[in-house]
């Protein structure tokens, strides 16, 4: 027990894991894309690790990992951190225990003097002098290109719309279906949570598929803010990872998903 306290207090952010552990994995690469560099101690290669373990379990660690530390207090598992992260907690806590630090950027007032005098808000620069006025013929090249962007958009439309149906009739192809990348770690947290659940998601990896940026865009114009982790569910789109862990928390993501379960 006073090891476990020692070591929790001997660094800003301490996480106690388990190098088998996949949700250890995911909240340590959360706290490193936070900016944070945790103190990990690996309880598996720790020769007194199983005695440390039942320390943790004592503490109020259950599971016994991932057991975080921030500031020398017990914050929690996996399960606590992620909520503390999505309610936006998670940075503060890190900030205030000095885990992670923000450098604030001053705007340079250097501009020179060259568009920066403004009467009635607007600026004085070039406000003598007036533009020639444009010939036919530049009008006209001006509608020719005005045309053309026209029908660029219309094409682009067209793709966006072929898009869009591609990554609903993919989200269609099995109950659970979750667009991912496969280097994000709350993809990873997530469809770890599913298969903890008993559910074996499909899951399409976009940063793989050679359209995968257009899927990516067509997935922001359906609707998710993020667009991954994007889970569907019945071929209806759930969210991403805050709407998913709050459908968790809430105990309503297990009912949605017992039609799934293996």
């Amino acid at each position: 027990m006073d090891e476990v306290r020692d070591l929790a207090s001997k660094n800003a952010a301490v996480i106690f894991t388990k190098s088998s552990c996949c949700m250890c994995h995911s909240i340590k690469t959360l706290f490193y894309e936070l900016g944070a560099s945790p103190a990990i101690h690996e309880l598996d290669r720790e020769a007194n690790g199983r005695e440390m373990e039942r320390a943790l379990r004592v503490v109020g660690c259950n599971p016994t990992v991932p057991a975080v530390f921030i500031g020398g207090k017990w914050v929690g598992s996996a399960k606590d951190v992620l909520s503390l992260h999505l309610d936006g907690s998670l940075k503060k806590m890190l900030m205030e225990a000095k885990a992670i630090w923000t450098t604030w950027n001053r705007v340079s007032h250097g501009r020179g003097l060259e568009g920066i005098m403004q009467v009635g808000g607007r600026s004085t620069k070039n406000r003598s002098h007036r533009k020639p006025p444009r010939s036919q013929s530049f009008n006209k090249r001006i509608q020719r290109g005005l045309i053309a962007e026209s029908d660029s958009k219309f094409l682009g439309l067209i793709r966006s719309s072929n898009y869009m149906d591609k990554v609903m009739g993919l989200a269609s192809e099995k109950g659970v279906v979750i667009f991912s990348k496969s280097s994000c770690c709350l993809c990873y947290a997530v469809k770890i949570l599913f298969r903890e659940i008993g559910v074996d998601p499909l899951v399409h990896e976009i940063d793989q598929d050679p359209e995968g940026r257009e899927m990516e865009r067509a997935l922001t114009r359906l609707g998710c803010n993020a667009p991954v982790p994007a889970v569907f569910i019945g071929g209806k789109l759930m969210g991403s990872t805050n709407e998913v862990m709050s459908l968790h928390l809430s105990g309503s993501l297990i009912p949605m998903l017992k039609p799934y379960q293996n």
